[in-house]
């Protein structure tokens, strides 16, 4: 028998996200040609379950070509309110403010930014953040995306607090909105 421990069991980390969406086919276009998300799997139809909801199941790469069963999957419902006209970081309508995706390096982030950009996305915000480099968008649903890249472990793990706490927004808009700065960051602790 399994001793009770006397607090909660902390866990590895968040497994995957489910998101409810207006249309499928907007949503699915949106996580894989601009975010660069797989799917690996849809709901079919069983003997139990003959007309299940539109559902997709996608995963990232998570090293060596490497995918997880999911990490994000969409729930289709055209019975949604319509997306807030602007997204922002406080104050929106929705119940998700947003979903962070890690890009694995500086310079694959910069590659990101820079192929959203050539494809129209609109950058809702840019931050360095005192542990991460971030760009926010939104999805056709009005839900946020952070795409980042964290800073090293070194610059943020010394006051996780404070680095939280610490950030300057960026230009959203032509080049500058391209540019990353590597040099004169602050170290946290």
């Amino acid at each position: 028998m399994t001793a009770i421990p006397r607090q909660a069991v902390t866990s590895v980390g968040l497994n995957h996200i489910v998101l409810n969406v207006r249309d499928m086919d907007v949503s699915h276009a949106f996580w894989t040609e601009i975010l660069g998300f797989k799917q690996v799997g849809e709901l079919k139809p069983r003997p139990d379950r003959p007309n299940p909801p539109r559902m997709r199941f996608y995963s990232y790469d998570h090293g060596d070509g490497g995918m997880s069963h999911h990490d994000l999957a969409l729930v289709e419902n055209p019975n949604l309110p319509p997306p807030p006209k602007d997204w922002s970081m406080f104050g929106m309508p929705v119940a998700v403010n947003h979903v962070a995706v890690a890009m694995p390096s500086r310079e694959a982030w910069l590659r990101q930014l820079a192929f959203m950009q050539s494809r129209g996305v609109k950058f809702d915000r840019r931050v360095e953040h005192g542990m991460t480099h971030s760009l926010y968008v939104h999805d056709p649903n009005g839900y946020g995306v952070e795409i980042l890249y964290e800073l090293p472990r070194d610059i943020w793990a010394g006051d996780i607090d404070a680095a939280l706490n610490w950030s300057i927004t960026l230009p959203t808009e032509g080049q500058e909105a391209l540019a990353d700065r590597t040099e004169g960051l602050p170290v946290f602790g």
